[in-house]
């Protein structure tokens, strides 16, 4: 695995329903997940728990984590019959020389590449919660997480994001800050001050929605 670089960026004052986790597992692999529970859906305590298994468990592979997405979301059923404890998750599993993604979920995961980007899963901008569908816990069998594998660049940057990042600042705009920052740290304060200004303003491009969505907003950003 290339040697990377990471930092993580969180407001949960909306909310209070978002988790993340990034764990060292070693030899510059690592296992990087943003988690958005559902508001007013158990979402704090289904995005914490899934937080706790993932940490706790034994990862080698994406097969793995979609095992436990599996098991979590057959405990989450069992007790909130689809209607509590219910959360989105976005992972990327760094083993050997690739990277995993396996999102279950709206939140999305982008690639940034110094002369473009891709977004590798989920769904960004809008008021659309079509994700939630798939979200952990909804149903009693879990639909096929997305699945994508990718061998990264040196040079290469990944963003996973919640929605209260995705719906105030264009795909666009959060590529620019990202591939324009010298640091993970530095790309995050981008970020962070774009959304507090256009907080303060209340508005958004109009190709986002035009009113600002208070959210909790939840990052991580990794850099090649």
């Amino acid at each position: 695995m290339l040697a990377s670089t990471v930092t993580t960026m969180q407001d949960n004052s909306a909310h209070g329903e978002d988790s993340f986790l990034t764990k060292d597992l070693g030899d510059g692999e690592f296992l990087d997940v943003v988690l958005d529970g559902v508001t007013g859906h158990g979402g704090a305590q289904a995005s914490t728990e899934l937080k706790e298994a993932l940490d706790g468990g034994v990862l080698n592979n994406p097969e793995d984590v979609v095992k436990l997405l599996s098991e979590m979301n057959a405990d989450f059923f069992s007790v909130g019959a689809g209607r509590f404890l219910l959360t989105t998750v976005s992972a990327v599993l760094g083993r050997g020389d690739k990277l995993q993604i396996i999102s279950a979920g709206d939140s999305p995961v982008f690639l940034i590449k110094k002369d473009g980007y891709q977004k590798l899963s989920g769904h960004a901008g809008g008021f659309l919660h079509v994700g939630v569908a798939r979200a952990i816990g909804a149903s009693e069998q879990l639909g096929a997480p997305a699945q994508v594998e990718i061998t990264p660049s040196l040079g290469d940057r990944i963003l996973l994001a919640t929605d209260g990042i995705t719906d105030n600042m264009t795909i666009e705009e959060l590529a620019d800050a990202v591939r324009n920052a010298a640091t993970p740290e530095e790309a995050a304060a981008a970020i962070e001050a774009t959304i507090k200004e256009r907080l303060q303003e209340g508005r958004v491009p109009e190709t986002i929605g035009v009113r600002f969505r208070y959210d909790d907003r939840t990052g991580i950003i990794r850099f090649f």
